[in-house]
This record gives structure tokens, C-alpha cells and sequence, in this order.
């Protein structure tokens, strides 16, 4: 509730009219003459001599509450609704069988990439109950291996797309393995260009170079950059040999594999959308790097304020309606002068 205030408060000059209404009215002319005035002075006054005065007052009452009434007296409530414009974000995650590498670690045991990549995702998401996460924001999920697959739409509903993440797996069928970079992007371009979401981006994370599908890494990043969608790129590990999980006389144990990552086109296809490149080899960097992507896209906050008043100009006009009544009755009863 804000402070009382006039709609037009130049109007309220018209109160300085209510002095020369008193005089106005109280210098009513008499229709009898004396040749003296001693005798009705020295005469004792009634109640209604000294009451006199009350119409003419009532009528200069009258023209102040008016005044008051044309400046338009009104008190305001305030509202303040914060909007908040969310951005549109797919995440495109590999899932070749390079991702199976034991490279990171959590704590004491290691863990393979995906794994990892599903842990800082969910508290990228908010669904860790740590932290805000991004509630505004529409976000989908793209995976990739050998093909390009669209596991979830753009949605609101993050905890059904944190199962849907939990539920993604390194693809075990060698024919489908592989790293179809460029196409995987181009699926996440293609849903994001269907959005109405003022910033579209897209999170690109793989650990492997681009060796399958028909669209290359470059010509989803000039697609991405034609329907101005940035492109956040991730490099998972490093180029060398990390522990991979194999089977061996029926027992499962790690050997050193060769892995490699192509981050120059990771670094030119951010450059080419306006996004940037980030490097992680470890599961805190890759923490930090989400952390820091998180702080870059952030939704636009509109604060819009709205004014509601109460007005009362009723009711000082309603006043002064009673004021020039009771001076008329006043006059017309009680004080009424001889004509």
C-alpha cells in the first residue's frame, strides 16, 4: 500500500475559492433598514445569531471537499510480478563405447564417463535436491553413437528427463557403436530451430572424433549457427590410452585402450556458433564446467510493476453534495433570514 496521493493535485489551487464563498454568503443583504444599529447591538444575541455563520461555512466546507474531490485523492497498491524468459537447451550426450573408459573417479572407485556425465548433469538439472537447477529453462536430451537418437523433447518436466538420462546406456552391439558427432548435432539443431525460445543452445559432450553418420561436425555447426543456436562443446578425457573394462576367462578387468579426442573440431565448432570449447579429465572438471556453463546461460528476468488505486473522489464529492445541503436547510429553517 503506497502513500495517499492526487490524480491532478493542481486542482487543489481551487481550495483557495472556499475564503471568498465564507465572505460571499455571510454578506447576505437585508431587505429591512434601521436608522441605528445601537439598539440590536446592545440587544442580547440568541443561539441562532451566533449560528449564523455555519451556512456560510458549510458552503465554504463545500468548495474545499470539491476541490479536493476534481483533484482526484486515490491511494495505490503495488504488484510486482517477476517474468521470467527460459531458455530452450538440448543436451547431446555420447554414448559410444568409449565412454565406457574408467578414467574418472568418484571418490575411490572409478566410474566410466557416462556415468559420470549422468552424475553432473542431474545437479545440472537440480534434481540432485543441492541445488536450483534451471526450472525455467526447456531442455531435451540427444544421445549418440553409431546414429543420432532424440531421447527426450524440449520439456519443463525435468525430473522425467533426469530418468530418461538415467536409463541411457553405452551401446554394447559393435555395429552400432561409433561417434556420429555431426549428426547427433544436427538433431539437437533441428529441435531446438522448432522452439519459440528467444536463446537456444545446444551442450555438446563426446570423448571420441566424429567417424560415422552422413552430416559432419562441420556442417551441423554451420546449421546450428544459421538458426543462431550456440553451441556449448565438452571434450570428455584425453587423447592416450585410459582402463577399459574387458572380459577376459570369464572375469571382467581393465586393460589400457587408446582413445583419442578430436578437440580441434570441438574448438571450431564453438567458435563457429558463438559458444566456447571446455576440456575435462577428471569428474570435478567436469563439475566445474557445467557450473560455469550454468552461469553463462542464464534466463532473462522481467520485472513488471503494476499500480491499482483505490479512489475517492465519491466520496469528497459526496461530502460536499451533504454540505451545500445543510447550509441550504440551515438557511431555509433555523437560520433563515428575512427577506
Amino acid at each position: 500500500m503506497s502513500g495517499f496521493e492526487f490524480r491532478d493535485p493542481a486542482l487543489l489551487l481551487l481550495s483557495v475559492l472556499a475564503p471568498l464563498v465564507y465572505w460571499f454568503a455571510s454578506r447576505a443583504p437585508s431587505s429591512i433598514r434601521f436608522s441605528s444599529h445601537s439598539l440590536l447591538e446592545e440587544s442580547p444575541h440568541s443561539w441562532r445569531i451566533r449560528m449564523l455563520p455555519l451556512p456560510p461555512a458549510c458552503l465554504a466546507l463545500a468548495t474545499l471537499l470539491l476541490a479536493v474531490a476534481l483533484a482526484g485523492p486515490r491511494t495505490g497498491d503495488a504488484e510486482t510480478r517477476i517474468f521470467r524468459e527460459g531458455i530452450a537447451m538440448m543436451m547431446v550426450v555420447d554414448r559410444s563405447g568409449s565412454m565406457n573408459a574408467r578414467d574418472f573417479v568418484e571418490g575411490d572407485t572409478s566410474v566410466d564417463r557416462l556415468i559420470a556425465v549422468k552424475q553432473v548433469l542431474n545437479r545440472f538439472l537440480g534434481l540432485d535436491g543441492n541445488t536450483e537447477g534451471r526450472p525455467d529453462d526447456l531442455v531435451g536430451l540427444v544421445s549418440f553413437a553409431r546414429y543420432a537418437d532424440s531421447a527426450a523433447p524440449l520439456t519443463l518436466d525435468h525430473r522425467n528427463l533426469g530418468a530418461i538420462l538415467d536409463q541411457t546406456e553405452i551401446v554394447r552391439d559393435p555395429q552400432e557403436d561409433g561417434t556420429a558427432l555431426g549428426e547427433g548435432l544436427a538433431l539437437a539443431v533441428e529441435r531446438l530451430r522448432r522452439s519459440k525460445a528467444q536463446s537456444k543452445v545446444a551442450i555438446l559432450l563426446t570423448d571420441g572424433v566424429g567417424n560415422a553418420g552422413d552430416i559432419s561436425p562441420g556442417q551441423a555447426a554451420e546449421l546450428a549457427a544459421a538458426h543462431d543456436i550456440k553451441v556449448y562443446t565438452v571434450g570428455a578425457g584425453r587423447t592416450g590410452y585410459a582402463p577399459v573394462p574387458v572380459e577376459w576367462r570369464g572375469q571382467q578387468v581393465l586393460r589400457q585402450a587408446f582413445v583419442e579426442l578430436d578437440e580441434r573440431t570441438l574448438q571450431e565448432i564453438a567458435e563457429r556458433t558463438g559458444g566456447r570449447y571446455f576440456h575435462a579429465d577428471n569428474l570435478d572438471a567436469l563439475s566445474e564446467i557445467y557450473d560455469e556453463i550454468n552461469s553463462l546461460e542464464r534466463s532473462e528476468i522481467v520485472e513488471l510493476r503494476y499500480m491499482q488505486y483505490d479512489e475517492y473522489y465519491k466520496e469528497f464529492a459526496g461530502a460536499a453534495g451533504l454540505s451545500m445541503l445543510s447550509a441550504a436547510l440551515l438557511s431555509g429553517s433555523l437560520l433563515r433570514r428575512l427577506p
